[in-house]
């Protein structure tokens, strides 16, 4: 039996961005970012009131079909509640379609929004982190960038199916090396995921495999431990050159920052550039890519979602 929340609930939940891949670890290893959008939600007597502020407010649904309302949605019907109304505020600070996981964050703020509220109503309806990951992943078809924004830091993810072909999606969160920095090159371009995921071709051959699987293991070792093996554990065969084509100006990027000693890769699935360091970002590389019409930006990694 579903139960109805009361009007005046109300909850506001910080996600942050994430950054996916990190190199060689494609669909697996994600990162979460100090970039935050906030959702306030209230519960109310009947209808939905949505605003969107900030990212985005020009391009997406202001009603029922916007991400973030599915997600409260989804996660109030997880927990066996429902709402008759709904005041929902989005702040949005990711910006979109950039390779910052901003659909994730949306997802994620949206199902912890839900459960918050739900938690307000009964303590005993709390939904845990392993929940979470699996509902957002759901969304998203891979848990890389929703498991970022769940658990925060640097997280290891994977899809098990079971004989009926479900699937479960799990994750881990690993500390960073104290020392690492990320920083992020935003260009003003947007791109489309389902396009570069779409240049990548279905067979790999086997030295590529191996040469990912050595790098993906050795980027656990670099983010976590030895930052010094940072160049060697981004390095990539399996999707990287393949978007290249459509990202110009990002593998542009990639190149000067490698050559320099930065360890760069593409962020998600682009446009944005992922630099690791343990240093400060130099300044001439700093204004050489601004006047490329690129938003260097040093985000810190963050933590994960909250709810208040």
């Amino acid at each position: 039996m579903t139960a109805t929340l009361p009007a005046g609930l109300e909850v506001t939940v910080r996600v942050p961005a994430s950054t996916a891949n990190l190199g060689p670890g494609f669909d697996c290893l994600g990162m979460a970012l100090g970039i935050y959008d906030e959702i306030v939600v209230r519960t109310t007597e009947s209808g939905l009131d949505i605003r969107v502020e900030g990212e985005g407010a020009d391009d997406v649904p202001w009603g029922p079909t916007h991400l973030v309302v599915r997600a409260i949605e989804r996660g109030l019907e997880s927990l066996g509640v429902w709402a008759d109304g709904l005041d929902v505020v989005c702040r949005n600070v990711i910006p979109h379609s950039r390779g910052l996981g901003s659909s994730a964050s949306a997802v994620v703020g949206g199902l912890a929004a839900g459960a918050g509220l739900a938690a307000k109503f009964d303590p005993e309806l709390r939904m845990d982190d392993d929940r979470l990951v699996q509902l957002a992943s759901e969304f998203e078809g891979h848990p890389d960038n929703a498991a970022a924004s769940v658990l925060g830091a640097i997280v290891v993810s994977w899809t098990e199916t079971d004989a009926a072909q479900s699937r479960a999606y799990r994750a881990v969160r690993l500390t960073p090396a104290s020392a690492l920095r990320p920083v992020v090159l935003i260009p003003q371009e947007r791109s489309s995921t389902a396009h570069t995921r779409g240049l990548l071709p279905e067979q790999v051959p086997h030295g590529d495999a191996a040469f990912n699987v050595s790098r993906a293991a050795l980027a656990v070792v670099a983010l976590t431990e030895r930052p010094d093996l940072l160049m060697s554990a981004t390095a990539d065969r399996l999707h990287q050159t393949q978007r290249a084509p459509a990202l110009p100006l990002t593998t542009k990027w990639i190149e000067l920052l490698r050559a320099a000693g930065i360890a760069a890769t593409v962020s998600g699935a682009g446009p944005t550039v992922l630099a690791l360091t343990t240093e400060e970002f130099p300044d001439d590389l700093r204004k050489q890519a601004e006047s490329d019409g690129l938003r260097v930006v040093e985000p810190g990694i963050a933590d994960g979602v909250s709810i208040d």
